[in-house]
């Protein structure tokens, strides 16, 4: 019988159970004169912290234990939550309960990740992934995910948000799970039990700002902040000014608490862009040191990106100490959105122009601006990429982002009335060497809609609706209930003749994937550019390495056209069983994509 294992990771901050049974409580208050530790057990306590060197306030105590509640109480009348909190089971707005993550039996001692080269991510949303909305509504669903053929499923962010419901980008307490999708030992049975069924799990975390209702850090530690810097959604966090060791400590810690006490296999970070630091090293470098020196050195972790800024500097090797695997390759995306709906409204402008050339150079080398004029930034956009492995870019159709930040939240589904062209466009994703990510439901072609919704206090929810209805007039109140739920995947559309077919598809193609690209991703070189530029829609990507060499052919769009090269090798996948005829007549039918593998006599 496998042994249990019990795992915590010990923090500098937060409320801590010691050896000899008491909890000993730490915050980092530097803006403060005085701090109490108010236990809400009856009757209530107010327990004086000492204050120590550094801004540190520290009280270890055998009046707190397990299970106890409890705020810190700032200068005698500011309570609040604690900013490392395990559990926040009434919100972001009520007290902290101390949590003995030890008590929780592991029963995954011998799990291991896939390498990343085979990673399949799927992304979903813990609250409209079910009708449940819980982690044990995801458990329910993972064998789908296994037949599917995913290897991890990547979740949005669960570090507890004001309100019941929400994308999670909002959060404020980053070390608490959001209490509406279950407790945190919830959370660890649907993490164990997906491992289980060799699933690995990552984690969607935001480094870049706090939410705009619920942290209080401003009231002790405003160090935490940089007011020199913004970003879009609030307060810059100071990373490389006075004070910013804390700061740095604080998101190290976290990212080190999920990849350790949680055992989650690794994290996206979300716009790292928006990430303000000039010190070397940048906080992304040292957390990857952090994370690839502590738990890294026994297990494959994950870690990828979400980079506006299409620049390699985070990027390298798979597993590379000081870097992150991946980053989204946004341009790709953007690349098939244009070829698939003609859209040319803000940063799809950049796309129109060439879009079968651009897109070739996304497949082939990452980024597919790496220094041109881009008139959605107004200036040269993109760093050169082709030096670095197709492992470094995570390909999609779509994500939360890019049907959330729509003003009806509308799918590709709903977008693209032509099966034959999403049928195309999902070949050449799921079968690129690029890891692909797969939005919860595109799978089967659902029509859910994923808007953007919040649940916010009254005066912040009214602001919020109307600055939305502002933006993009028409579209659905982000605050109301009904919004959300309107996001909740049907699983009962999985038996319907069109998501029936497509889930059919997905899932022959990532069989194909498993078999016959995945073996050859660790030894490709970036690809090259074939064929694409004198017809939109049009292109040919070679990846070589090893003695063999992967040929892509594709027509994406909606005329015949003629072929760009001629195809060599075995035939991998088609979407045309009439392939070889229509070769013979040197041209390729409306929306069809081949897939090759040939051997290399010149050596690669």
């Amino acid at each position: 019988m496998e042994s249990k294992v019990r795992r915590r990771h010990r923090m500098p901050f937060g409320a801590e159970l010691t050896a000899t049974g008491e909890v000993r409580f730490r915050l980092w208050a530097p803006a403060a004169r005085r701090v109490e530790v108010l236990l809400a057990d009856e009757p209530v306590q107010a327990l004086a912290m000492e204050a120590l060197p550094g801004g540190w306030f520290a009280l270890s105590t055998d009046a707190a234990r397990t299970g106890s509640r409890y705020r810190f109480r700032i200068d005698g009348q500011h309570e609040v939550a604690d900013p490392a909190s395990r559990w926040n089971p009434q919100g972001v707005h009520g007290a902290s309960a101390v949590v003995d993550p030890a008590a929780y039996p592991w029963d995954d001692a011998d799990w291991q990740a896939p390498p990343w080269h085979g990673a399949v991510i799927y992304e979903l949303h813990v609250g409209t992934f079910s009708a449940a909305g819980t982690y044990a509504g995801v458990i329910a669903h993972l064998p789908h995910l296994v037949r599917l053929g995913v290897t991890a499923i990547e979740l949005m962010p669960l570090a507890a948000f004001p309100g019941q419901r929400g994308w999670g980008y909002d959060g404020v307490l980053p070390y608490a799970p959001h209490a509406a999708y279950g407790t945190p030992a919830e959370l660890k049975t649907l993490i164990a039990v997906a491992h289980g069924h060799g699933l690995a799990v990552l984690l969607d975390v935001v480094y870049n700002h706090f939410g705009p209702e619920g942290n209080y850090l401003h009231l002790y530690a405003p160090q935490f902040f940089n007011a020199a810097r913004t970003t879009p959604w609030g307060a810059a966090i100071n990373f490389d000014g006075p004070d910013s060791r804390p700061v740095r400590d604080f998101f190290i810690h976290n990212a080190l608490y999920w990849l350790e006490e949680y055992h989650c296999d690794g994290l996206r970070l979300d716009a790292v862009h928006a990430i303000h630091d000039d010190s070397e090293p940048h906080i992304v470098n040292e957390l990857a040191h952090a994370a690839r020196s502590g738990p890294g050195r026994e297990r494959t972790l994950y870690l990828t990106i979400e980079n506006f800024d299409t620049a390699p500097r985070f990027l390298g090797a798979p597993g590379a100490p000081l870097t992150c695997d991946a980053q989204w390759n946004d341009d790709l995306h953007h690349c098939l959105h244009v070829l698939l709906t003609g859209e040319a409204r803000d940063y799809y402008a950049d796309y129109v122009r060439q879009p079968a050339q651009l897109l070739c150079r996304a497949l082939a080398q990452g980024f597919a601006y790496q220094g041109e004029a881009s008139a959605c930034t107004g200036g040269p956009r993109g760093q050169p990429s082709a030096h670095l492995p197709p492992t470094a870019f995570v390909n999609f159709l779509q994500n939360h982002d890019q049907v959330g930040n729509r003003a009806l939240g509308e799918r590709l589904t709903t977008l693209v009335r032509e099966e034959e062209a999403l049928r195309a466009v999902s070949t050449l994703l799921l079968l690129a060497p690029g890891p692909p990510l797969i939005f919860m439901g595109e799978e089967w072609a659902a029509r859910e809609p994923f808007p953007w919704f919040c649940d916010f206090e009254p005066q912040l929810a009214r602001e919020v609706s109307g600055h939305r209805q502002r933006e993009f007039p028409g579209s659905p109140d982000p605050t109301a209930a009904a919004t959300c739920d309107s996001a909740r995947l049907d699983w009962n559309a999985l038996a319907h003749g069109p998501q029936a077919r497509m889930l059919s598809h997905y899932r022959r193609l990532l069989a194909v994937r498993r078999r016959d690209i995945v073996p050859l991703i660790p030894l490709l070189r970036a690809g090259r550019c074939l064929g694409a530029g004198d017809r939109d829609g049009v292109l040919a990507v070679d990846w070589a390495g090893a003695g063999q060499v992967l040929h892509l052919i594709a027509n994406l769009s909606a005329q015949v056209a003629p072929l760009p090269q001629p195809p060599a090798g075995r035939l991998i996948f088609a979407t045309h069983a009439d392939v070889r005829a229509a070769a013979a007549r040197s041209e390729l039918a409306p929306w069809s994509v081949l897939w090759l593998l040939e051997h290399d006599d010149a050596g690669g």
